[in-house]
């Protein structure tokens, strides 16, 4: 096969293609314009929160987006927290009624959210473990961390279990099957508030920012260098704090549950805070953390939960079965030991890719800028020495002569030029 050389047609022609892409890339909001960054923090649900956004000018102020942050905060603090006496989620928890009780929207979508995911984990996922969370100490109320008795462990599981809870759509409500059925959403609900920060955000027209709570986090568009928010995975140690991995993160949520910081010791075993609802006692095994990669942050939330009470072997089972995007880390005694599920490490790729794809075309931007410079002046541009010089142009790219497209461009290119 002849390779034809590059004539200023076919120069042309590629520049107009190269500056087509440009304009179709801009349009579509992966390279832009350098936008401004904004960065909003608080507490809420007990830890800390981080909004990081880049904005056009024409957005309302730092200080608005901030109070419409507060404002749905504490109106969720307010509707699902078992630490304000005074909440939704604690009246309903306090009633002595098996009635129906009209709750929130936000109350009765994230009670649905978990009940159906406590239904595809099998009871993994169960949002009224409440009582056995207080019973090893790990809950709201005040109480010596020891081990229970068998007899006091079986008895609250019998209040446990997500069929005791009943949801009615039409009208919006929650019953429960027992008076002492107890709910605790501390599981889901910093996820939920993750996402409902993102939707005030994109109400706005934001659509390149980052919003964590606590640790689980959702990301849109690019970073400050505009590329994909790059986000940490924690190494799951006792002591200390260390990255295991970092991920890049576009239009997803991730969250991480682990069993390596709330604790407490008798004697020389490790009583971790995630209970097994099948068993009513802190779930065993190497398992130290659970990521889960999802759509929203309450799914990764709840997941992460699920699959870290599943434990390695049916968690990453069950995961694999639903398509989750999941990364388990196990401690083999200090050494840490990765196991992925296939759309995780598929998801990654596609990151790895967007990456890549984001350096080319830069590339061909530069290439693109160059070719303009032959075209429209038949010069290179300054410092393009070696470049279009090594592409069959009969000069050597602004090194030593200028450039000419053809051979009866010569006589006039060498007048004009040393």
């Amino acid at each position: 096969m002849s390779i034809r050389p590059l004539t200023t047609s076919r120069i042309a022609g590629m520049t107009i293609a190269a500056i087509v892409l440009f304009v179709v890339v801009a349009s579509s909001g992966r390279i832009s314009a350098p936008l401004p960054v904004s960065q909003l923090t608080g507490s809420t649900m007990g830890t800390g929160y981080t909004v990081k956004y880049r904005h056009a000018p024409d957005v309302p102020s730092v200080e608005t987006i901030q109070a419409e942050v507060e404002w749905q905060l504490a109106e969720i603090n307010q509707s699902m927290s078992t630490y304000d006496v005074d909440s939704e989620l604690s009246r309903f928890n306090r009633s002595d009624s098996t009635g129906w009780m009209p709750v929130s929207t936000s109350l009765y979508t994230v009670l649905a959210a978990a009940l159906e995911i406590g239904r595809q984990s099998k009871g993994a996922f169960d949002i009224t473990i409440g009582p056995l969370v207080n019973l090893w100490g790990f809950g709201p109320e005040n109480r010596s961390q020891d081990i229970p008795d068998a007899e006091e462990i079986a008895a609250t599981l019998e209040r446990t279990g997500h069929d005791k809870l009943m949801l009615d759509k039409t009208v919006q409500a929650v019953r429960k099957t027992r008076v002492d059925v107890y709910v605790d959403l501390s599981a889901i609900a910093k996820g939920y508030a993750v996402d409902q920060i993102a939707a005030i955000l994109e109400r706005h027209g934001i659509e390149h920012y980052m919003v964590e709570i606590g640790g689980e986090i959702r990301a849109r568009g690019a970073n400050a260098q505009q590329m994909p928010w790059r986000i940490g995975i924690d190494k799951p140690q006792t002591q200390g704090h260390a990255v295991q991995r970092v991920l890049a993160l576009d239009n997803a949520a991730l969250a991480t549950s682990g069993n390596y910081r709330n604790y407490f010791m008798i004697g020389d075993r490790r009583y971790m805070h995630v209970i097994d609802p099948a068993t009513g006692w802190p779930a065993e095994g190497r398992l130290a953390s659970v990521t889960v990669q999802a759509e929203t942050c309450m799914l990764a939330d709840a997941w992460a939960t699920a699959l870290l009470v599943l434990g390695l072997e049916r968690g990453l089972v069950m995961a694999e079965q639903l398509g989750l995007q999941a990364l388990f880390i196990v401690d083999r005694g200090g050494a840490f030991t990765e196991y992925a599920t296939n759309h995780f490490e598929s998801g990654e790729a596609q990151n790895i890719a967007v990456t890549f794809l984001a350096a080319f075309l830069i590339m061909g931007i530069a290439i693109a800028a160059m070719a303009i410079g032959v075209v429209m002046g038949r010069k290179p541009i300054a410092g393009s020495c070696g470049g279009l010089g090594q592409l069959g142009l009969g000069c050597d790219g602004g090194c030593g002569r200028p450039c000419s497209s053809s051979e009866n461009d010569k006589s006039s290119a060498d007048k004009s030029g040393p």
